[in-house]
């Protein structure tokens, strides 16, 4: 197991501090795996969907940056709920300068 943890904020409000995480994981597949409500990762990772999508911590966005170009696309999808700190969780993968990082799942797009 490895020795990273991350936390999520679903979208009930429920808090789920998650550990023993490996670099190179991504955040929806730790949200997936840990029942964390509002992850569906309908594209299994693959950027072509918004199920995935989160709203990262303030503190945290300078590490994790600006999404790229097909993931902008993406979320646009969800331009109802999108914010300047959205992104999607499959495309923010762990690693060490990531490790407990905070995110909150944003609702389902109207």
């Amino acid at each position: 197991m490895g020795n990273l943890k991350v936390t999520m904020t679903d979208v009930n409000g429920t808090v789920h501090a998650i550990g023993n995480l490996n670099e190179g994981e991504s955040l929806m597949e730790i949200a997936k795996a840990n029942g964390v409500e509002g992850i569906f990762g309908d594209c299994g990772g693959g950027c072509a969907c918004a199920t995935c999508h989160v709203y990262v911590d303030q503190a945290w966005w300078p590490k994790v940056g600006e999404p790229d170009d097909i993931e902008g696309a993406m979320l646009d999808m969800v331009a109802d709920v999108q914010r300047p700190n959205s992104r999607l969780g499959c495309q923010i993968k762990l690693r060490p300068e990531l490790d407990g990082i905070s995110v909150t799942v944003a609702p389902t797009s109207n």
